[in-house]
């Protein structure tokens, strides 16, 4: 063959999530799109706040194209990087300097570029996640060169089993990638989980001589429900590398931006930062988009409605349990984390379809007998949707 395999497997077959959005396409284009009840894709209906686009304006009627359009700095414009590093001081107090913050193309740059940083060649080291965990982890651990490792969660809650990853912890383990609030599960890691992650970290860090890290990838913070409260890993725990992106807190996905961050209480830092630097020229990730560096760095403090999202969840969470279904009750993001009405979800999911339901099965996630809706969609397609789950139920002897 004159080309990759692997990547040739990952471009020929499409996430299961990506399928099914393609496929709710057809089917709108087919039935007409209010008859199709597509909760698959995570890409938000509440719009961007409007000062976004009043900035977009302003940028493009005041600014030079050199500065709207032309090269930053590799790892991003020194001013953005300044306001953001300003921004994380005055909301966590954690004392970062701009040098330590990277402008990324986005999460899956950000994760991507993290892990290039931290994983050695040759050395076969070990990245765990915890189920259920967003399916592109696996892609990036493994282009990386590391071996993707599953700790399960604790039954019900969906926090962090303690137990369950010290086992799995060895000499291998590299880094470690917490993704909170959760997708696809929507919970929120306590504080006192946080707290045993971060004491079992430094004690298997002393064991073994060296440090463990931790990912926290971040893209959902804000979207969190009354009054939750997301602790900021680098409170907790020195060798934190943060990844944060503005495709939902901004409602931005299509616009690629984000940053890293590396914690200034990190052993060796300044280097840590350096190979983020070289693992982002590596793989391409440099100068990300300079219109919306500029554009973030002046909606720093810019919020989406999350109203709208929370209303969405308690439509769905009271009727789906009233009809039977058993749901991880979400503290943000804006999904909801369902219980298969079997014990095959692909089964469950294919049924689901006959309604014109369209869910994601869950086992690509590290947990098997789950699925994954979406409410990041309009109100209308929440409620009308309600009919179908209701006869779906029945059909299981639910009701």
């Amino acid at each position: 063959m004159s080309y990759n395999q692997k990547m040739y497997g990952l471009g020929s077959k499409r996430s299961i999530i990506r399928e099914i959005f393609e496929y709710s396409k057809t089917r709108a284009a087919e039935i007409g799109a209010e008859n199709v009840y597509d909760f698959s894709l995570g890409n938000p209906s509440v719009p961007a706040p409007c000062e976004v686009n009043d900035t977009i304006r302003e940028l493009l009627d005041t600014q030079s194209s050199v500065l709207l359009h032309g090269y930053t700095s590799a790892q991003g414009d020194a001013g953005v990087r300044g306001i953001i590093a300003d921004r994380i001081n005055a909301r966590f107090g954690v004392g970062i300097s701009p040098n330590l913050i990277y402008m990324t193309c986005g999460a899956a740059a950000s994760l991507s570029i993290c892990l290039k940083a931290l994983v050695e060649d040759g050395a076969e080291d070990e990245c765990i996640v915890f189920a259920p965990f967003f399916t592109e982890y696996r892609v990036f651990i493994e282009n990386a060169g590391a071996k993707i490792v599953v700790s399960q969660p604790l039954e019900k809650t969906f926090q962090i089993d303690v137990c369950d990853l010290e086992s799995k912890i060895t000499p291998k383990t590299k880094a470690i990638i917490v993704n909170s609030p959760n997708n696809p599960s929507g919970v929120v890691y306590s504080e006192e989980t946080v707290k045993a992650l971060c004491e079992l970290l430094e004690r298997k860090s002393a064991e073994y001589g060296k440090p463990i890290y931790l990912i926290a990838d971040e893209p959902y913070r804000e979207l969190v429900y009354s009054g939750v409260e997301v602790p900021y890993l680098m409170n907790y725990y020195d060798n934190t590398l943060v990844c944060y992106s503005y495709s939902k807190s901004l409602s931005l996905p299509g616009e690629r931006i984000g940053y890293i961050a590396v914690s200034p209480k990190m052993a060796d830092g300044t280097n840590i930062y350096l190979a983020v630097c070289g693992a982002g020229r590596s793989l391409g990730y440099v100068c990300a988009p300079s219109l919306f560096q500029q554009v973030i760095a002046r909606c720093i403090d810019a919020k989406v409605n999350v109203e709208a999202y929370k209303e969405n969840r308690d439509i769905l969470y009271d009727n789906l349990t009233a009809f039977g279904y058993e749901c991880v009750k979400p503290d943000g993001a804006f999904y909801l984390f369902v219980k298969a009405l079997e014990d095959d979800a692909y089964k469950f999911f294919e049924r689901a379809k006959k309604h014109e339901i369209l869910v994601v099965p869950c086992d690509d996630f590290g947990v098997s007998g789950y699925v994954r809706i979406a409410y990041c969609t309009d109100k209308s397609r929440v409620e009308g949707a309600l009919p179908a789950f209701r006869a779906l139920a029945e059909e299981y002897g639910r009701i």
